[in-house]
């Protein structure tokens, strides 16, 4: 059961969340021809009176990059004004998670980018953890991640999480709570909505961009934020084995946050996870805005302005 906020961007307006919908004769609903994004929010700890937002300028950028594929012209600043007023017309007052999507809004069944009407619409729902913060248990999925060369993996097209749709199935109805994609190369590609880290001996690894991955954002900040923590980061191919005798292992979205993983197939970790716990915390701290050091990543968004 969802929590839905109850007003949404819908049509160049907004309206009552219930009255926003699509035709069922919708192009992207055919053809997978959208691409999304998704934030956090959450009510300022020391502010009330304010809501905070994780990298809205990132977030807002990704989006605007994920439309160019679909022939889409809409500017990261008009997402972010957007999102801005979202917030401020739904006054949050618990965690919450923001889901813009653009997408081939025209009636038509020709599949194509050309010549179609497009749109965007924002709304969001309340949310907690997506993930158990205790640690969830992985299998490595029988479905692989696709290539950059049959999708455009840089973008959060919608049509492509037919895979992660599949391995997250595949995994939960046997017996596992989340699933590790393996590249057509056979490496570590990702999870079903995650990057993915691992770390021996005090270093920090994780599969780089020619591994098929997401350019996660929060991917990028457990990176940026491991360095200024003094902590080595290796971004390189990642063998299946390495996971079974990896001393830590997590997972990161923006949903998922920093999870850390309990098991792999039959292989189990530590319960003593060192820098999965630092980093989860720094970034916890980042996101309530009580670190100085990454201040510029929280836009702050006061409620009676």
């Amino acid at each position: 059961m969802h929590n839905f906020l109850p007003i949404a961007y819908f049509r160049n307006q907004f309206v009552p969340f219930a009255e926003a919908n699509v035709s069922i004769a919708t192009h992207a609903l055919h053809y997978g021809t959208g691409a999304f994004g998704g934030m956090r929010g959450l009510p300022d700890p020391q502010n009330p009176g304010q809501i905070l937002l994780f990298r809205l300028d990132r977030h807002s950028q990704r989006l605007s990059q994920s439309a160019r594929f679909m022939h889409y012209d809409l500017p990261p600043d008009k997402i972010q004004q957007v999102i801005i007023d979202f917030v401020k017309k739904n006054s949050p007052t618990t965690s919450f998670y923001i889901r813009p999507f653009v997408y081939t809004s025209d009636l038509g069944i020709s599949p194509r980018l050309h010549s179609v009407e497009k749109d965007f619409f924002v709304y969001g729902l309340e949310l907690g953890d997506y993930l158990s913060p205790e640690g969830v248990s992985c299998r490595i999925s029988s479905w692989h991640r696709q290539e950059d060369r049959s999708l455009p993996l840089r973008g959060k097209i919608s049509g492509a999480y037919i895979t992660s749709s599949l391995a997250k199935t595949e995994a939960v109805e046997s017996g596992f709570d989340e699933a590790i994609l393996l590249n057509s190369q056979g490496k570590v590609s990702e999870a079903s909505g995650m990057n993915i880290f691992i770390v021996r001996n005090g270093k920090l690894i994780t599969p780089g961009f020619d591994q098929d991955i997401l350019e996660g954002i929060t991917r990028d900040s457990v990176i940026t934020v491991a360095r200024s923590l003094g902590i080595e980061v290796i971004e390189r191919p990642v063998d299946k084995s390495e996971l079974f005798i990896a001393d830590e292992v997590f997972l990161s979205g923006t949903a998922a946050r920093v999870t850390p993983v309990r098991r792999v197939e039959n292989y189990e970790y530590s319960p003593q996870r060192p820098v999965t716990d630092q980093l989860r915390d720094k970034l916890t701290a980042i996101t309530e805005n009580r670190d100085p050091e990454f201040r510029d990543w929280v836009f702050a968004i006061p409620l009676n302005a």
